[in-house]
């Protein structure tokens, strides 16, 4: 991985790209007829973010397995309901809308036709190119996603916060440190042992019986992390309620492998991909023709226009 020096900033594209699609009317189409919603919505929303936060570096991570069988093996729930089709060898197939699974090849096409760096790791989410990406920076951090998971990495020492989009990417909830204690009792570091304690439905993690959001703060302001409630469980004197400490010694079994599927790798073997904010197009003649084929009009060139200013 090249040195990133200056503002990084670095997009969730699944989660993007969803929320393009559902937020972009399906009657936006190409000339054949073809829905373009999530494709044209990733342009205007990259569009806006560059315009807004002027970023040195941008790349747009992606899952290049978005269930990986090592978090598979110690979490078997994990995503399982998001399962269409299972396969012996490579990522499940995740169930996605039927006019959307055409327009990701069209986005990664655009994506590089632009020189916008995109960037996926075989048996990694994109959360993990995000959180090794964060971790390797040398200057501030902008994470943009729709997935609260990734509060974990925020860090007002070094600079990393996610936007978060509270509607299209025009309204942002830029969440540091201060809006994480002020929501949830907790910095970016206790994030990850709050979400694995309350669970998550969406992403199939049981958490712990009777331990939600509230209660999972109320412990960790208590007791510091998840070593420390643990701890608190085997000392008969330390403040629990009889069922707190029962339900605690019970999920054992789930709290020793949570962490390694709920916090993001920081580790994964990165491509060495020039990732700077490119001021002009990589392969114009290529984006001539994608652009022709799937009708992205206004959006490309207010992206290009952006790019170029």
């Amino acid at each position: 991985m090249r040195c990133v020096t200056g503002r990084l900033m670095l997009l969730d594209t699944a989660s993007l790209y969803f929320r393009a699609y559902f937020g972009v009317p399906d009657s936006v189409k190409a000339p054949d007829g073809s829905p373009v919603n999530a494709v044209r919505g990733l342009l205007d929303f990259i569009d806006r973010l560059v315009k807004d936060h002027r970023p040195d570096h941008l790349v747009a991570c992606m899952d290049a397995d978005w269930r990986p069988a090592w978090r598979v093996e110690l979490i078997p729930s994990y995503k399982a309901h998001r399962v269409a089709a299972e396969r012996p060898a490579g990522p499940d197939v995740e169930e996605v809308p039927d006019t959307l699974s055409p327009q990701v090849p069209v986005i990664e096409a655009v994506l590089d036709a632009l020189g916008i760096a995109r960037v996926g790791v075989p048996e990694y989410e994109a959360d993990d190119v995000i959180g090794t990406y964060t971790a390797r920076a040398d200057g501030p951090v902008d994470i943009v996603t729709g997935d609260r998971d990734l509060y974990q990495l925020v860090d007002d020492a070094r600079g990393v916060r996610v936007l978060y989009p509270l509607k299209g990417v025009g309204t942002l909830q830029l969440t540091d440190e201060a809006l994480l204690r002020e929501k949830y009792g907790v910095d970016g570091r206790g994030y990850a042992d709050l979400a694995l304690l309350r669970g998550d439905p969406s992403d199939g993690l049981p958490g712990v019986p009777g331990v939600g959001e509230k209660t999972a703060a109320k412990l960790l302001a208590q007791f510091g992390d998840l070593a420390g409630i643990l701890a608190a469980v085997d000392d008969p004197g330390a403040k629990l309620t009889p069922a707190q400490r029962r339900r605690l010694d019970e999920a054992r079994p789930y709290l020793a492998v949570a962490p390694k599927v709920v916090r993001v790798a920081d580790d994964v073997p990165l491509p060495d991909v020039p990732t700077a904010l490119p001021h002009g197009p990589r392969d114009p003649r290529v984006l001539d023709e994608l652009a022709a084929r799937w009708g992205l009009g206004g959006s490309l060139q207010r992206l290009l226009t952006t790019l170029g200013s």
